[in-house]
């Protein structure tokens, strides 16, 4: 038997105690949540969109299709997360890190993101080449390419028309479609609920990894699954480090505003190609990676003195 005591979790950050008794193992509520999301989310809120919309998604009304996008995040995702919360911790606002960040919080949390994302654009050109490469002198590398392009091309397909931008309020929609209403539903879901479930039993490392696996697979983007990853790991030791979600929602608004700007003005949501093209570009992309990823990790040392000074004041 578990001792009741084991649920009095301290805060990362030496802010006290909070009694919390949970009426399922922590661990099983954050699968359960996982699985109650992706039952509703992916499985019944595709079917709802082809009952509504049909097999022809190209020809169906955007305007709709946002919406629909849009409320089904905040239906079957967000509002499984409060309810969950709720029910088995009762303290929403403990168990999502609803606060305020203090001062200057947000700030430390998004100079480290502008480093990290050159990083990952880098490891995508990288991670594409060998691909390619690897995919033009195995079968079996061939092959699974050729099945990852197909998916990828479906959803892809799919998101197509809803990103396309004729007018300012196409613009503002697509915002709140990719940028606004994610930040919200996402973080509250996998660094609220999930993470916070996962703290109570794993080592706070080890939670946010685990979260932050299940982040990146639940976007269903297969060339793109390792930097979803490191994204749900650095915005969860934002929110492990910081005790508010209001953090992780900010560095996922302007992380995805960046890609809405970067497609608005390029046609893509990549500020940097990550097709591959030549040797001559890869070494660039090589030097880029450990340049910046130099400069990030640096740039965490700084963050973990940062926070221990604050801890002492």
């Amino acid at each position: 038997m578990e001792n009741d005591n084991y649920y009095n979790m301290p805060e990362p950050e030496g802010s006290g105690m909070h009694n919390i008794t949970p009426k399922i193992a922590p661990v099983g509520a954050a699968f359960l949540g996982l699985l109650s999301v992706f039952i509703l989310y992916q499985i019944i809120g595709s079917l709802l969109s082809l009952a509504i919309f049909g097999m022809d998604m190209k020809n169906a009304d955007v305007n709709a299709l946002r919406w629909l996008t849009t409320s089904g995040q905040m239906l079957f995702i967000l509002l499984p997360a409060l309810v969950l919360s709720k029910w088995i911790y009762t303290d929403v606002t403990y168990i999502i890190r609803a606060r305020l960040p203090k001062l200057g919080d947000v700030s430390v949390f998004s100079v480290g993101l502008i480093l990290l994302v050159p990083m990952l654009q880098s490891y995508l050109y990288i991670q594409n080449y060998a691909i390619e490469k690897l995919a033009t002198s195995n079968n079996t590398v061939s092959a699974l390419k050729k099945f990852l392009d197909e998916f990828d091309k479906i959803v892809s397909q799919s998101y197509g028309s809803l990103l396309k931008s004729n007018s300012l309020f196409d613009s503002v929609a697509i915002i709140a479609m990719v940028a606004v209403v994610p930040a919200l539903c996402e973080e509250v879901f996998f660094r609220g609920f999930v993470q916070k479930s996962f703290e109570f039993k794993l080592k706070p490392l080890f939670a946010i990894l685990v979260t932050s696996v299940f982040f990146g697979l639940y976007h269903f983007n297969p060339y793109e699954i390792i930097p979803l990853v490191s994204l749900g790991c650095y915005f969860g030791y934002a929110v492990y480090k910081t005790n508010s979600i209001v953090v992780s929602m900010s560095l996922h608004f302007l992380n995805n505003l960046t890609a809405v700007i970067a497609l608005f003005m390029f046609g893509t949501d990549e500020l940097v190609n990550t097709t591959p093209v030549s040797a001559s570009d890869l070494h660039f992309s090589v030097i880029s990676f450990f340049a910046s990823g130099a400069l990030f990790a640096l740039y965490l040392i700084f963050i973990e003195k940062y926070y221990k000074m604050k801890v002492k004041q």
